[in-house]
């Protein structure tokens, strides 16, 4: 149970810095968790442990997980943008 707190709190910070970065236009607080969820696992999946900047392996965790969240919302936000002709 702590370690499912631990991933989804990671995961809203994440999602949080990730959505700031990017733009996100989304003002959904669950959504940004999921994002973070899921960009932290593309991001360990993409880097490992090559975004290993401090010390501290929670932030190292957090880095990493924001550089795939960010990803993830780039390809949302390219994905949801309306088209224009």
């Amino acid at each position: 149970m702590q370690e499912i707190l631990i991933i989804c709190l990671i995961g809203a910070i994440a999602g949080w810095i990730a959505g700031a970065l990017v733009g996100s236009e989304s003002n959904s607080f669950l959504l940004d968790i999921l994002i973070g969820i899921v960009g932290g696992y593309i991001g360990y999946k993409l880097f490992g442990n090559k975004l290993s900047i401090t010390d501290n392996i929670w932030i190292n965790k957090i880095i990493t997980a924001t550089a795939g969240a960010a990803i993830l919302a780039l390809v949302i936000k390219l994905v949801r943008r309306p088209r224009r002709y």
